[in-house]
């Protein structure tokens, strides 16, 4: 719903400029990914109906992803195995399509177009998707 997602990016603006006053730094994506999980998880008697992911390089330049259910459950997925993740209205069919397609140790280009062609052979599948 538009009106939780708008809720829930001030909510979540206002505590990271909380988080970089106190802090007197950027945020890194692990911690951005619990806080976003915490964020979710005060609410999880009336949940906000988001399903957040989110993608970044930690410190060492190592790709970072998270995505959480309603509540807040974290999924992080081992990068060795399946380093996706997908949400939306056209989850299964975007899971389907990723896990043939994808291999571990994609060269940049090989990773845009395995995503490319992903999202577009998940849309077709479900006409619904937007």
């Amino acid at each position: 719903m538009a009106t939780d997602q708008q809720t829930f990016y001030e909510k979540l603006r206002f505590r990271m400029s909380m988080y970089s006053l106190r802090e007197e730094r950027d945020i890194k994506p692990a911690s951005f990914g619990k806080l976003v999980s915490s964020l979710l998880y005060e609410k999880r008697f009336g949940p906000y109906f988001i399903e957040p992911v989110i993608a970044g390089l930690d410190g060492d330049n190592n790709p970072y992803l998270f995505s959480s259910d309603f509540i807040g459950a974290p999924l992080l997925p081992d990068m060795e195995t399946n380093g996706f993740v997908a949400a939306g209205t056209c989850t299964d069919q975007l899971m389907g399509m990723c896990e043939s397609m994808w291999k571990p140790g994609l060269e940049p280009e090989e990773l845009f177009e395995t995503v490319s062609q992903c999202l577009l052979a998940g849309a077709d599948r479900d006409c619904l998707s937007g």
